[in-house]
């Protein structure tokens, strides 16, 4: 798709993208009128150049000429242009907040007065646990393995690390009130660092239970989840303890003392480019795998653990759960270097950018909240953040297998009538971009071949 100088190209000698070779410095400040030129796929594909380029001109600590390749990037990129142009944005954005991180006063300075808004990010969530399979899928297949693992108990909790949508347990409280040996005591513990959003919970998911006639307690624990007290989770002799950790435990992974990247410039040769694919995935398929590809084999590096997530799985195991259901972002974007993380990160954002292309339009409010307050503030974390503030170091599954198997536990495989509700929701839907793909017992959710989201199950291995 990309010849080295000197092999035959699609675009003439006039093209831009010739004339031009990424990474070439240009005057700050120059109108580039030439970029305006570009059609949707040169625009794409130069994009990912730039931000590449962009991306090691910031791990080299070249502020001028990282500066250069930002006001290129800022002249292509547009939030509410088509799907390359609006994460450029996010990803160009990301990669500035590093460079002001690198002068502290003028970043305190901007920063100050901008603080975050954790109802924006719900609000956010809530229109993308709606709008998007994922988590009805988890929902679902977590459900499923719930009403297995507690057939015949009479005392039932469950824990929810991420209690922000009472969607899922409704439909629990619902299976329960059929089982033939009728419903159990239910207790459910929810976390969340929004009061309202608790209460809310609560309420709704108690006049369920009245309805349905199901003994029922609601436990609401206001906290952000890696700083919960476990000792408020007040798990009693006798119940049956399920525990769901819905995208949360990834965060754990941070630590203090990181070691910093070591520095390296990027070094792309020049290239010229024939123009053939249509969607983003496309684009970063074909320009990042030509030198920036995602490892393959993310288990090939080495198990990296903060002590947070090794005391808290130990802590878990001690509470002696029948299940645990874990879902996961399925991308390595926990990488030492910044561009490890921009290009495993730009293949997974890409397919979620893709998905928001397909399901809502360009100029839906809905669709910039979900960009901007959730996707983009994810984008830069990645990106911007090093040592105990980098929370979203999302890794391949098959890294929590091992995680989990060091931790005392044992992988539940999900049955074949869960396996059969995800299929035949996700057929449902209406859209023919989603897949459902099985691996080691698991569900992983995928945008075309793109792995997304995992859910796995667990238990405690005496």
């Amino acid at each position: 798709m990309f010849q080295d100088e000197g092999s035959s190209s699609s675009i003439t000698s006039s093209s831009p993208l010739q004339a031009l070779p990424v990474g070439v410095s240009v005057s700050p400040g120059s109108p580039y009128p030439w970029l305006k030129e570009l059609k949707s796929e040169e625009r794409g594909l130069y994009l990912i150049h730039l931000l590449l380029t962009c991306a090691g001109h910031v791990a080299g600590g070249s502020l001028e000429n990282s500066n250069v390749a930002l006001d290129q990037i800022s002249h292509l990129a547009a939030p509410d242009g088509d799907t390359m142009q609006r994460i450029a944005c996010y990803f160009a954005q990301a990669l500035a907040d590093r460079v002001l991180r690198t002068l502290p006063g003028v970043y305190r300075a901007l920063h100050s007065t901008k603080l975050a808004s954790p109802a924006d990010e719900f609000l956010a969530r809530k229109v993308f646990v709606e709008m998007f399979p994922f988590s009805k899928v988890a929902f679902l297949v977590a459900n499923q393995a719930i009403i297995e693992a507690m057939e015949g108990e009479k005392m039932v909790h469950i824990i929810d690390f991420h209690a922000a949508d009472p969607t899922q347990w409704r439909a629990l409280l619902q299976d329960l009130s059929a089982r033939p040996e009728g419903p159990p005591h239910l207790r459910i513990t929810g976390v969340h660092p929004v009061k309202e959003v608790m209460e809310q919970m609560g309420r709704v998911l108690s006049e369920e239970a009245e309805k349905l006639d199901i003994p029922f307690q609601f436990n609401a624990i206001v906290s952000k989840f890696e700083s919960l007290d476990l000792e408020k989770l007040r798990v009693k002799t006798g119940e049956a303890l399920a525990i769901s950790s819905p995208m949360q435990l990834h965060t754990l992974l941070a630590y203090d003392d990181d070691k910093k990247p070591s520095p390296f410039a990027s070094k792309i040769p020049n290239r010229r480019i024939q123009i053939t694919q249509n969607s983003l995935g496309d684009f970063i398929e074909h320009d990042v795998g030509n030198g920036y590809s995602p490892s393959t084999d993310s288990a090939s590096s080495s198990l990296s653990n903060s002590p947070k997530i090794e005391a808290f799985l130990n802590a878990l195991w001690g509470l002696s759960p029948k299940l645990m259901v874990v879902t996961e972002q399925d991308s390595n974007h926990n990488g030492q270097t910044i561009m490890e993380r921009l290009s495993e990160s730009l293949y997974f954002y890409a397919a979620l950018f893709d998905c928001l292309e397909s399901t809502l339009p360009r100029s839906s409010l809905e669709r910039l909240k979900v960009e901007k307050a959730l996707l983009g503030e994810e984008i830069k974390n990645i990106i911007a953040c090093e040592g105990s503030e980098r929370k979203e170091r999302h890794e391949k599954l098959e890294k929590w297998f091992q995680r989990f198997e060091s931790a005392g536990f044992g992988n539940v495989p999900f049955s074949y009538y869960a396996m059969l509700q995800a299929r035949r929701f996700l057929q449902s839907f209406g859209c023919d971009g989603y897949r459902i793909k099985e691996e080691n017992g698991c569900v992983v959710t995928c945008w075309q071949d793109r792995p997304l989201f995992s859910v796995s199950a667990w238990r405690c291995r005496r």
